[in-house]
């Protein structure tokens, strides 16, 4: 089979990328329509580009960052080797408004090419500007920092063991609105509650904080959780953002040993009995918090348990999956309970995190509350 021509010239014209060719005089030779698109945002067209050296006619401006450039390329030139430099703070004057600048940044990778001799031909440049990904991590990195701080230290709940664990999806660069929390009840009692607002970043970390605050001191007052739920509801109605968040909240009673519970369309609670047996809390869903077009008082049921059964909240990236059914993901999470069952609830929390999350990066936040009755 003839093997086709290929057209390398037009190859390197569609690029998607921003390369240029430079001799290892470091002349420019060529360079490509997005490179030539990124040269246009600095001032430079193909003509003042192509058959120039590199630091002609520029600007003492642009000086200290060519010279950068400039120090690689010879590194590349000297060592037949690649080099990187990465995330280069280069300002672009803004062309319909002069002496305004906007702040940008770039990475650079240098590479040798070749000739048939095994002599060093050219220097590939290529360069993409980062700024849109630079701006997005730091707002993850806000957002996080200041979900971290909204949400509760771990330590034990009155007397009861408990374990938490939150864990920021790794595939997007925004965090979720994913939060969990526990508060001390009067009597031997203890709320416990996850939450997922829809949405990320700075916004539905915000919103997170504010709902999680609410729920907690409509726990301390409520009769029971859906009277908690409902309070929650009410304040979702009048927040930017809200809608849609579930909720499942659950009161634990060690005088009655009885677990009352009530969900806003968020995956069940499990309950591990000391018999190794897992029930899902799933007596008392309700919609997700303003699903509805009026607010109608939110439903509760029970669960009984023995001493040292272990109740477990968490959020939706524990266990679901693309293209799988909730109820595999359920029935992982019960193994996983069952198999760990003996136990406490730091080792049992990070067994739990290493069963359940997808091998590499998660795509969804995950919040896990584990608390040994």
């Amino acid at each position: 089979m003839t093997e086709p021509e290929v057209d390398y010239a037009a190859v390197f014209r569609a690029l998607p990328g921003a390369v240029a060719l430079l001799t290892p005089q470091l002349v420019f030779v060529d360079a490509n329509a997005e490179f030539l698109r990124i040269m246009r945002i600095v001032g430079l067209t193909r003509e003042q580009l192509v058959g120039r050296f590199l630091l002609e006619d520029r600007s003492a401006n642009d000086r200290p960052f060519l010279l950068k450039v400039l120090a690689s390329l010879r590194r590349v030139a000297d060592t037949g080797e690649r080099d990187t430099l990465a995330l280069q703070r280069f300002d672009v004057e803004d062309p319909d408004q002069p002496g305004v600048w906007h702040e940008r940044y770039w990475t650079l990778i240098n590479l040798p090419v070749f000739g048939p001799d095994g002599r060093l031909a050219l220097l590939l440049h290529r360069v993409e500007d980062v700024t849109e990904l630079t701006e997005l991590i730091r707002a993850r990195e806000v957002a996080l920092t200041l979900q971290e701080a909204m949400l509760p230290a771990p330590c034990p709940v009155g007397r009861y063991p408990a374990a938490v664990r939150y864990r920021p999806a790794a595939e997007g660069l925004n965090v979720a609105g994913d939060w969990y929390d526990l508060v001390d009840l009067p009597g031997d009692r203890i709320a416990v509650a996850v939450g997922d607002v829809v949405g990320h970043g700075l916004s539905a970390a915000g919103v997170m904080g504010q709902l999680r605050s609410v729920l907690s001191a409509a726990s301390l007052v409520a009769e029971g959780p859906a009277r908690a739920l409902d309070v929650l509801g009410l304040y979702a109605r009048t927040i930017d953002g809200a809608e849609n968040t579930t909720v499942a909240t659950t009161f634990v009673d060690w005088d009655t040993r009885t677990v009352t519970y009530s969900s806003a369309g968020h995956p069940p609670p499990a309950l591990l009995q000391r018999d190794g047996t897992v029930e899902f809390l799933d007596q008392a869903t309700d919609p997700p918090l303003g699903a509805r077009p009026q607010h109608v008082p939110r439903i509760q049921a029970a669960a009984a348990f023995r001493e040292g059964a272990v109740l477990v909240l968490y959020t939706d990236g524990l266990i679901e999956r693309r293209r799988e059914d909730i109820d595999t993901g359920l029935a992982r999470l019960a193994d996983s309970l069952a198999r760990h069952q003996a136990d406490d609830p730091e080792t049992l929390a990070d067994a739990m995190l290493t069963d359940l999350l997808p091998p590499g990066d998660a795509t969804d936040d995950t919040a896990l509350v584990i608390v040994r009755l």
